[in-house]
């Protein structure tokens, strides 16, 4: 047990003879009893402190354990977040390229529907352009046909006959000479012009109906009376 300031205050000793000098003990013990409280208040002291001490340890490692569980929470979180803004990456990713295709996609299909359509109709144009061409020359052979047989009955002998120097005095002489003309005029000629697999037929045209008529002819082969 330890000792108190107040027991070595009260602490008495047996006398003999010839022992120490009472009041000399009784001033030392004074001394000693006053150096004592002191260390007795120092040892309190230190022990107060050393229980704040322990106190604030204590509050430091919860305070750690603390953050140390707040740190792994933290962690944890982060480690999920960058897991999930990766996968929200990929998907978008994913989902930009695959629009990007569908674009792509739908770009060449339009074009190529242009480019089919265009080809159509260049193809239509050419075939048309053919059509024109072979009509064209229908039309040509048709006229020239026209022509070179109007121009035989015009280089013709009953032509000569009329037009010769003579007395024709009489309007029945000459109504006579134009009517063998009309009798001695072709009344047609026809002409062939091949057409892709096949062979077309150009219609006979009329040479001549009468002097006092003139023909227009269409390129469609159609005539006309002026």
């Amino acid at each position: 047990m330890v000792l108190s300031p107040q027991d070595i205050h009260n602490k008495e000793f047996s006398t003999k003879l010839r022992g120490y000098n009472v009041d000399e003990v009784n001033d030392f013990l004074d001394q000693v009893i006053k150096d004592y409280q002191i260390i007795l208040q120092e040892n309190k002291d230190l022990n107060s402190q050393l229980n704040e001490s322990k106190d604030k340890l204590s509050y430091f490692n919860d305070l750690k354990d603390s953050l140390n569980q707040s740190i792994l929470v933290a962690q944890e979180a982060a480690d999920k977040v960058k897991t999930n803004s990766k996968k929200e990456a990929e998907i978008t990713s994913r989902e930009a390229q695959k629009k990007a295709d569908d674009i792509l996609n739908a770009a060449n299909e339009k074009a190529d529907a242009v480019l089919e359509e265009a080809s159509k109709r260049a193809k239509k144009l050419a075939i048309e352009t053919d059509d024109l061409k072979k009509n064209t020359r229908v039309f040509r052979q048709r006229l020239q046909v026209m022509l070179e047989s109007q121009l035989e009955v015009i280089k013709g002998s009953d032509w000569d006959r009329l037009v010769e120097e003579k007395p024709t005095t009489t309007y029945e002489d000459i109504e006579k000479v134009v009517g063998s003309l009309d009798k001695t005029a072709k009344p047609g000629v026809e002409s062939e012009t091949k057409q892709g697999n096949g062979a077309e037929s150009v219609e006979s045209t009329p040479a001549a109906d009468n002097s006092d008529e003139t023909f227009v002819i269409y390129p469609d082969g159609s005539t006309k009376n002026e």
